[in-house]
């Protein structure tokens, strides 16, 4: 990225491995119709744009090869597959936001001589840059920075690499007072080049590539904010200010994305939830949650809907929260995960007592261990085994963030035990319950699956990968070709888990943001480690397929995501309080009350507001708590024995007599896979 001591990215020049030409041959080039055509060693991007058309030329910002993106400038020296990136092109969105990065810290030195540029890397939505200086960046600072970065992007100047020496680079940076870079050149590998880029005077250590010129970059970006962070992420080193922005190849998008987070602001779950009175957190107990009654009663709404879709094809067990550290040993979980698991020895006095343990991260071991015992024959298969188990995992305190990023939490966690042959219809029959389900949570838009491969930390053979990702990868396409235009399929290259490849489920919400959210994971490997068969049909033993399966994922996290979704407005079967009844005058209190009870008897949550305060009032204050529904009652109700209905979000109101109002709301308040067979069986009997 923008100096060479940040990580590998997807647009890294990677064809080190392939076989390089030898001067003075013939490198055959591919283009992206299948024609080939040959041309001289060390021929560059640029040579062959230009002898195509100029105008291809003056497009272009960067090229392919073989899929890698590289400098246009770049000489090619192996046969390689060619494609030219223009700057709509969406791989060259990380381009712009890699050279802004670049821009800005040219921007931030010409203006504070004597600042040090350490690291600047992209990021998902765009890129920060680390400066160390005596004193701090702050916001105020922005609008100067921006400025002169547009002043440096209507300069245009060409992006230019060079490969220095390691001693000749070292020196330069240290002449420089660059010394934080010093630093970064020792620990850039013995093997690999030094490259600097340069614009026009200034120039960075870097990875690259970069586009054409800092022209390419555009003028829709925005600086966002600024943060300390320790050089190196060791808070012995030194504070250096980080300041993030973003980029985008047009303005339009830029306006989009800075809308999509005024709104995401509007509905951080967060505030939501400090206003509609559901949970909260508190130093005492970092990353876990503390429901109150309202959360407490969306959050089993959820589970309690879960339960339904589960009733009849799984059966709900409940494992132990802490186990002997052997079973992680065991599970590959101790060797694999340790840094994430919580541990503790015992308190015995006994030398026999000092074992340890730990809270367990996964329910699967313990699951194995319920299939375990007994007998089982193939004939009983597949047995799905579901747990609301409550999980613990480590997470850095600054990666915490509300109900999104905790660290103990609940997985709708199922594991399906099954044989070879029935992995498919399993992996299938889950897809249908993941996207059955988020419609009824009111994702009803394009969703990614995407199939997450080997991981280079895995257990297992080659051969059980290679089956297991065989097998995933037809689901896939199965999968793809059954959804019509809904589903979207993406290979994620070694992102399964270290025991198996799995589908990961993104959703995307109501302002436009993806979460990832259920999973479907195949495992050949834990059922073996731990023992667990099943009786074939030939009296043998025989090893199960382990599918583990999550739909939500963590329900403290998607009780968030929910909670963002619809802005605290809940579909009325979601709504923690679905009806408040409240009162015009004191005299209606009696029907009132009556109300209420009529109300808590047909099933719905409901409660009651006497207070002696003014009926709008009591309405903002209830629209702030977003409850659905306000039944105002006054003496004329009490004495027709009707109520007028408010609406969250809703100036008008409606008066409807008690009982049709009361059967309207248990109507709505149905919740959506209760309602269909319902609905069916009223078609059935018409």
């Amino acid at each position: 990225m923008t100096d060479q001591n940040t990580p590998a990215s997807g647009f890294q020049f990677g064809l080190a491995n392939l076989k390089a030409a030898e001067p003075g041959q013939k490198i055959t080039v591919t283009f992206p119709d299948g024609a080939k055509r040959e041309f001289p060693h060390g021929t560059t991007g640029l040579d062959i744009a230009k002898g195509i058309s100029p105008s291809l030329a003056k497009r272009t910002v960067a090229m392919a090869l073989d899929g890698h993106l590289a400098d246009l400038a770049d000489a090619i020296t192996r046969d390689a597959k060619i494609e030219f990136v223009n700057r709509d092109d969406p791989r060259a969105l990380e381009l712009i936001r890699h050279d802004a990065a670049h821009v800005l810290a040219e921007a931030v030195q010409a203006l504070w001589p004597g600042t040090q540029v350490t690291i600047g890397p992209t990021i998902e939505n765009g890129f920060y840059y680390d400066f160390f200086r005596n004193a701090p960046f702050t916001p105020d600072d922005f609008a100067a920075i921006e400025k002169k970065m547009r002043e440096i992007i209507a300069k245009d100047q060409p992006f230019t690499k060079e490969v220095w020496t390691r001693d000749q680079t070292k020196q330069v940076f240290k002449d420089k007072g660059e010394l934080f870079k010093v630093e970064l050149v020792d620990a850039i590998a013995a093997d690999q080049s030094i490259n600097i880029y340069k614009q026009g005077e200034w120039f960075d250590l870097c990875r690259g590539p970069h586009m054409t010129s800092t022209g390419k970059v555009g003028n829709a970006f925005k600086l966002m904010k600024v943060a300390g962070a320790y050089w190196r992420g060791d808070s012995n080193n030194p504070m250096l200010t980080r300041i993030y922005g973003t980029a985008f190849a047009k303005q339009e998008e830029l306006d989009g994305y800075l809308k999509q987070l005024e709104e995401a602001e509007k509905r951080d779950h967060r505030r939501l939830g400090r206003e509609m009175d559901l949970f909260h957190f508190q130093e005492e107990g970092p990353g876990v949650v503390f429901w109150h009654a309202k959360g407490w009663t969306l959050f089993q709404a959820i589970i309690a809907y879960m339960r339904r879709r589960l009733a009849g094809d799984y059966d709900e067990v409940n494992a132990p929260q802490i186990l002997d550290k052997a079973l992680w040993e065991t599970s590959g979980h101790w060797e694999w995960y340790r840094e994430n698991m919580f541990a503790a020895q015992s308190a015995g006095d006994e030398a026999e007592d000092k074992r340890w343990f730990a809270l367990k991260p996964m329910n699967c071991p313990g699951h194995v261990q319920i299939f375990k015992h007994g007998l089982k024959s193939y004939r009983e298969l597949p047995i799905r085994l579901a747990e609301f188990g409550i999980v613990h995992r480590y997470e850095p305190s600054g990666a915490m963030h509300g109900l999104l990023r905790v660290r103990g939490f609940t997985q709708d966690d199922a594991h399906v035990f099954c044989t070879e042959e029935q992995l498919a219809a399993e992996c299938l029959k889950i897809n249908d319950l993941i996207l059955s389900t988020y419609s009824d949570f009111g994702f009803d838009g394009e969703l990614v699956v995407k199939l997450s491969t080997r991981p280079e930390k895995r257990v297992g053979t080659d051969a059980a990968w290679d089956h297991a990702e065989d097998v995933m990868s037809k689901v896939l396409a199965q999968i793809q070709s059954q959804s019509g235009n809904r589903i979207k399929t993406e290979i994620n290259p070694g992102e399964g888990a270290f025991y198996g490849p799995k589908f990961e489920y993104v959703l995307r919400d109501a302002i436009g943001r993806d979460w990832q959210c259920g999973t479907t994971q195949v495992d050949f490997n834990l059922p073996e480690r731990f023992g667990a068969f099943y009786i074939d049909a030939d009296s043998g033993k025989k090893t199960p397929v382990m599918v583990h399966r999550a739909i939500c994922g963590s329900l403290e996290r998607f009780t968030g995501i929910l909670i963002e979704h619809y802005a605290g407005h809940f579909p009325l079967w979601l709504a923690p309080v679905q009806i408040v009844v409240a009162t015009i005058t004191s005299d209606a209190d009696d029907y009132a009350r009556d109300v209420l009870a009529q109300l808590r008897r047909a099933g719905l949550r409901a409660e009651i507001d006497l207070r002696n305060e003014k009926i709008n009032y009591k309405v903002r204050e209830h629209s702030l708590a977003k409850v659905p529904a306000l039944l105002v009652v006054g003496k004329k109700e009490a004495e027709t024995k009707a109520v007028s209905i408010r609406r969250l979000g809703s100036d008008g109101q409606k008066v409807m007599p008690l009982a049709e109002a009361i059967a309207s709301l248990v109507d709505e308040a149905t919740p959506p896979d209760v309602k269909r067979p319902n609905a069916e069986a009223t078609q059935a009997a018409e």
